[in-house]
């Protein structure tokens, strides 16, 4: 019975790992470097550190799951998930967590398959559109070029271009820190 057990701890830990590769907010943080030079390092952790999460919080709530996603992503990565993902993502760990407690292997693989080929399927039908992008642009269709500008805005290819500001105007206000520490950028008028 030590066998299953071990076999179905396996299972879950490769359906977090599943449900973490699939989820777009963390790919994106990791693709981008959000966690710096060993991103890819932290989002294998990562995978560990939910893993452990669970075994030492048996009876978890659905909120306290994405308060401790959400919580690793902000410390991790600098990324706060607001694409709503983060709900979706702590359901489908809290199901699996579920399978392993009654020792459900087969449903365990079943929703790490699941995840895979949901993943495998948006990856496809990405690369199948960057390609038709690619032959539209090939026909002839004009490309916009967007551009950030000093105060965060962005602009747009066409039509004239303001000249930028001069660095040394923009100014932050006390009132643009916010506790957390974070500071908010405003757009000059």
């Amino acid at each position: 019975m030590a066998g299953a057990g071990e076999d179905s701890r396996a299972l879950f830990g490769a359906g977090v790992r599943a449900a973490l590769e699939a989820w777009p907010a963390l790919q994106i943080a990791v693709e981008n470097g959000f966690g710096g030079v060993h991103s890819q390092e932290k989002a294998e952790w990562l995978g560990g550190a939910v893993e452990e999460y669970f075994f030492h919080n048996a009876d978890l709530e659905l909120d306290e799951v994405e308060d401790f996603l959400g919580e690793l992503m902000t410390n991790e990565f600098d990324t706060v998930v607001e694409d709503g993902s983060l709900p979706q993502v702590s359901q489908q760990l809290q199901t699996m967590f579920h399978h392993f407690q009654r020792g459900d292997g087969p449903a365990l693989r079943e929703m790490a398959s699941f995840i895979t080929q949901r993943k495998c399927k948006v990856r496809a039908t990405t690369l199948t559109t960057a390609r038709e992008t690619d032959e539209d642009d090939a026909d002839g269709v004009e490309e916009m070029e967007v551009t950030a500008t000093i105060d965060g805005a962005t602009r747009g290819g066409d039509g004239p271009q303001p000249e930028p500001e001069d660095p040394e105007s923009q100014t932050i206000k006390e009132e643009d820190i916010v506790e957390d520490g974070w500071t908010i950028v405003r757009r000059k008028k």
